[in-house]
């Protein structure tokens, strides 16, 4: 059962509050040029002014990454399962998965871009790469590594091979599966914001072009501040599915 930590959150909360202090303090004692490091109270004025033009590159963002990761899910769970059913098909692929991730997405994007335009392709097309492999890893590690009695026991009553995955393997997989899915929802949103720094007309990586190409970097801490709060929140949204569908790991003994 995972135990949640108030005086490990509370001390964080400290630090992060001391942190933005000093910051703060740093910034306004000039001993650093405001345009080069902007303090947290001229970056939430910035957000708070631009929010409507923010909000709008949001969604766009938002949109590129869910697609992204709905189709690595539906790609990982598909191939996870042809993987843990053929050792043949394993071996074959396996070595292709390793150097899936051997290639920089930086480097991948260009390619992305001149192959399937300036449009959204070439956005969730990163994202699917970016979250692709850790839930592909994550889910076929899991499934090879089942209860190996609970499966016998099952196949002694003559189960198939769909029941055998319905009743032992995905649901002994959940907790490998949620801790990838948590990576990959983060890797998400920095994915499509690498995508849109390549190209397009709206998301948060064009907002962020466009700010820098200004000088504008209260806006640009804005944007980054918005991106790393995603992903958190994205984060949080995968523990609470979690908590729903495994209930049984948090239930108070």
């Amino acid at each position: 059962m995972t135990e949640s930590n108030p005086a490990g959150y509370r001390a964080a909360a400290i630090l992060g509050v001391a942190l933005v202090l000093v910051w703060q303090a740093v910034s306004s004692s000039g001993m650093v040029p405001a345009y080069l490091l902007p303090g947290p109270a001229q970056i939430v004025l910035a957000a708070a002014k631009d929010a409507p033009l923010l909000a709008m590159h949001l969604l766009q963002t938002l949109k590129e990454a869910a697609a992204g990761l709905a189709l690595a899910l539906a790609v990982s769970f598909a191939l996870a399962i042809l993987l843990d059913a053929n050792r043949f098909f394993r071996d074959a692929v396996t070595p292709f998965l390793t150097v899936t991730q051997t290639m920089p997405t930086i480097a991948l994007a260009p390619l992305l871009v001149l192959w399937l335009g300036y449009g959204q392709a070439p956005k969730i097309a990163l994202v699917f790469l970016t979250c692709f492999f850790p839930l592909t890893v994550a889910l076929a590690g899991a499934f090879a590594h089942a209860d190996a009695d609970a499966l016998r026991f099952l196949k002694s009553l003559g189960a198939s091979r769909v029941q055998l995955y319905r009743y032992i393997k995905i649901p002994q997989s959940l907790p490998a599966f949620f801790s990838a899915l948590r990576i990959s929802a983060s890797y998400s949103i920095i994915g499509a914001v690498v995508a849109e720094w390549l190209g397009g007309d709206s998301g948060l990586g064009v907002y962020m072009i466009r700010v820098r190409k200004s000088y504008s970097f209260d806006r640009m801490f804005a944007a980054i501040v918005l991106v790393s709060l995603l992903s958190l929140l994205l984060i949080k949204l995968v523990s609470v599915i979690e908590r729903a569908a495994m209930p049984w790991k948090y239930r108070v003994q």
